[in-house]
C-alpha cells in the first residue's frame, strides 16, 4: 500500500475517523475534536471551556445573547452559576427575565413559525419563533419586577449589578428560583448594559406612571465595576454564547486595561482574554462585533495572540446542552473561585435588609 509523504510539515496531526459505538457525551465531543469543520469546532470549544474551569487563577465571564431562556436553556446557565463554573455573567435583560416567567410557574409552549399571527395577537400569545407564550402571564411577571422597583428608595441610583442582586435577594425570599436569584446565593455578579430593552424596561416604566415612582441605572457606574473585576484578575476568560453587547462589554474590560495602565505610565500593557470560546451563527463579512472572529480581537488587544481561542458556528441551544452535559458527566471541578465579597458588601447594609 502506498503511503503518504510523512515528511510533509502540514502532515502534524491525523483526522481520526469517528467509529459508532457505546460512549457517553464528553468521549464523544473529544473524539469530534479529531475530525473536521463544525464538528471539530465544538469538541476543541469543549476542550477549552475544560481548560479554563481547571485554572485556578482564571476569572470566567459568560456573554449570553439571545432568546435563550425561552428556548429551554436558562436552567443549564443557572447550574453553571450554582456550581461556579462562571464567575461573572454579562446578559441581555431578556435572558434574565423571561427565566422568572417560568420560574413563576408559567410554560412556554411547542408552537410553529407557520402560523396566522393575526390569531395569535387575539388570543394574546406571544411568539419566539417556534415558542409560544401567554401575554397575560408575560404582563405578570413585568408586575412582579414592577413590585420589587417600587420597593427601592425613591430616586435610587444603581449600576444594573447592584440593582439586580438586590432583585436576586427579593426573588430568593419568594422562592422564585431563577438565574440572577442563583447568582445572588452564590454570590457572582450579573451585569445588563442593555437591561431596558427587556421586561424590565416596561417594568420601570409602569412604575414611573402609575406609581411615580423613578430608579435609576448609572452604566458608567456599571462599566466601572466591571472594569475594577477585571483589574482584580489574575487571568480572564470568556464563553460567549451569541454576540450582542454582552460580548463587547466583555471585550472592552481588556481594553480598559491598557487605557487605564497607560494613564499609570505602562505602555504596551494588555491584560487580554486568555481563554476564549463562542458559540453563534453570526459571520464575520458584514463586519458586526456579534460575527467578529477571535483573531479580529487579537488586533485590538482584547484576547491575547497566544490565547486558546475558538468558534463554533451551531445554534447555541444545540451545543450548549451538550457541552454542560459533558462537563456534569465529567465531574470537572473548579480548583479556586474568586470572592466577590468585596463587590456586594455595601448592598447588604440595613437599607437593603428589607429584601
Amino acid at each position: 500500500m502506498e503511503m503518504e509523504n510523512l515528511s510533509n510539515p502540514y502532515f502534524i496531526e491525523k483526522l481520526t475517523t469517528i467509529e459508532v459505538k457505546k460512549r457517553s457525551i464528553n468521549e464523544l465531543l473529544k473524539a469530534m475534536a479529531n475530525t473536521a469543520y463544525q464538528g471539530r469546532a465544538l469538541g476543541e470549544v469543549y476542550s477549552i471551556i475544560v481548560d479554563m474551569i481547571e485554572d485556578p487563577d482564571v476569572v470566567i465571564f459568560m456573554g449570553l445573547a439571545g432568546s435563550m431562556s425561552t428556548a429551554g436553556m436558562w436552567k443549564i446557565v443557572k447550574w453553571l452559576i450554582d456550581n461556579r463554573y462562571i464567575d461573572v455573567l454579562v446578559s441581555t435583560g431578556a435572558n434574565i427575565s423571561e427565566d422568572i416567567y417560568e420560574a413563576m410557574g408559567f410554560s412556554y409552549y411547542k408552537g410553529s413559525p407557520y402560523v396566522d399571527d393575526s390569531e395569535l395577537l387575539k388570543y394574546k400569545i406571544d411568539r419566539f419563533y417556534d415558542v409560544f407564550a401567554s401575554e397575560i402571564a408575560y404582563r405578570k411577571m413585568e408586575d412582579l419586577i414592577k413590585e420589587f422597583i417600587c420597593m427601592l428608595p425613591n430616586g435610587s441610583v444603581y449600576s444594573t449589578a447592584e440593582f439586580l442582586y438586590l432583585f436576586g435577594k427579593y426573588l430568593t425570599n419568594r422562592n422564585i428560583d431563577s438565574i440572577i436569584s442563583a447568582a445572588y446565593r452564590v454570590k457572582i455578579p450579573v451585569f445588563s448594559p442593555a437591561l431596558v430593552d427587556s421586561g424590565y424596561g416596561i417594568a420601570a416604566i409602569l412604575a414611573s406612571r402609575d406609581s411615580n415612582h423613578r430608579v435609576a441605572l448609572d452604566m458608567v457606574r456599571d462599566f466601572d465595576q466591571l472594569i475594577e473585576i477585571g483589574r482584580r484578575a489574575v487571568k480572564m476568560a470568556a464563553i460567549y454564547i451569541g454576540g450582542g453587547v454582552p460580548k463587547d462589554y466583555i471585550n472592552l474590560v481588556t481594553v480598559a486595561q491598557t487605557l487605564l495602565a497607560e494613564k499609570e505610565g505602562l505602555k504596551d500593557y494588555y491584560k487580554s482574554l486568555e481563554y476564549v470560546v463562542q458559540i453563534t451563527m453570526d459571520s464575520p463579512q458584514w463586519g458586526g462585533l456579534s460575527g467578529a472572529t477571535l483573531e479580529e480581537a487579537v488586533s485590538w488587544g482584547k484576547v491575547a495572540p497566544k490565547a486558546k481561542k475558538r468558534v463554533v458556528y451551531v445554534d447555541a441551544t444545540i451545543a450548549l446542552p451538550l457541552i454542560v452535559h459533558a462537563i456534569y458527566e465529567e465531574n470537572i471541578k473548579r480548583r479556586n473561585t474568586p470572592d466577590f465579597g468585596w463587590f456586594f458588601e455595601h448592598l447588604e447594609q440595613s437599607d437593603f435588609k428589607q429584601f
